[in-house]
């Protein structure tokens, strides 16, 4: 998959394009992207994707804005999972937010991405103020020569796939209802760095991993399975979150302990899906009572993969 950053370079064909923020990629996301694909192969042109860093919600009002469900790699790798041939990733600043509907139609959608195609959500709005609809781009594609198509929603059990709905299932615990509504488990990718070393003193030794979500969706202790070592995947607990009873953790940090795992893995890219909530974070008077809190939740763990 071919990923370009802005609009300096044209693309070398006409395109069957979509656009959107894709965070997660979810359900909805992945009909979206199966379309897309079957009327690229239909035409013989590249499936391409236009999408937005930073999210629009954050531009506008970063304090305000929800936690990301994936990085911008992650929403990469899985589009490029979806069959995507061509990503272009627009920088949202002020004078991107500032063109006009027709500008974004004729620069960016005919100048720069050659579209022939074009396949958008059934609530897609684009442009200043967002004044563009799928109305003005139908009218625009009879008269500038591409065709467009709309999207319904995907929906599970009467309700719509969407970020939000996966957002709101994590931060609720509810993590088998994610899954359902992303069609695979969440997870988050990171690399091994060094710790504290906390973990070999309390009998249970865990990677550390270092994660770009500064707010992430979920938090807690979780059962997980590792992609990205040897012999995998793995199974093991994690903990996600700022570690209270350490005092001092100012950024998340996702720490693993992989059962019956001890090899040095360092610099290792791993992509972790959380499974299973087991608790929230706490905060513990000792560090006996930690430690025996840990070993319940490898117990737990354990239990929930009958290991």
């Amino acid at each position: 998959m071919l990923v370009y950053r802005g609009f300096s370079q044209t693309t070398h064909s006409a395109t069957v394009l979509t656009i959107g923020n894709f965070d997660g990629v979810h359900l909805g996301h992945r009909a979206l992207l199966a379309r897309l694909t079957a009327a690229a192969r239909e035409t013989g042109l590249p499936a391409a994707v236009l999408t937005f860093e930073p999210h629009p919600r954050e531009f506008f009002a970063p304090e305000a804005a929800p936690s990301r469900l994936s990085t911008l790699r992650e929403k990469l790798e899985l589009l490029a999972d979806d069959g995507v041939d061509l990503v272009h990733v627009c920088h949202f600043n002020a004078r991107f937010a500032a063109l006009s509907a027709e500008a974004f139609i004729e620069q960016v959608l005919l100048g720069a991405l050659r579209v022939r195609h074009l396949i958008v959500g059934d609530d897609f709005r684009f442009g200043a103020r967002r004044a563009g609809d799928f109305a003005l781009l139908n009218q625009a594609g009879a008269r500038l020569g591409f065709q467009v198509e709309a999207m319904d929603s995907v929906t599970l059990d009467g309700e719509r796939a969407s970020s939000s709905a996966v957002r709101d299932a994590l931060q609720a615990g509810h993590l088998e209802h994610a899954a359902r509504l992303l069609g695979r488990p969440y997870s988050i990718d990171g690399r091994v760095v060094h710790g504290d070393k906390i973990g070999r003193q309390l009998g249970f030794n865990t990677a550390n991993i270092r994660i770009k979500h500064e707010r992430p969706a979920l938090q807690g202790v979780f059962a997980v399975e590792v992609k990205g070592l040897p012999g995998g995947p793995h199974q093991g607990a994690a903990n996600l979150g700022y570690r209270p009873s350490a005092n001092q953790v100012v950024r998340p940090l996702l720490e693993v302990h992989l059962f019956d795992f001890s090899a040095d893995i360092y610099g290792a890219h791993l992509n972790v899906r959380f499974l299973h909530k087991l608790r929230d974070e706490m905060k513990f008077p000792d560090f006996n009572a930690l430690k025996a809190q840990i070993a319940s939740d490898v117990a737990a763990a354990k239990a929930y993969f009958q290991f």
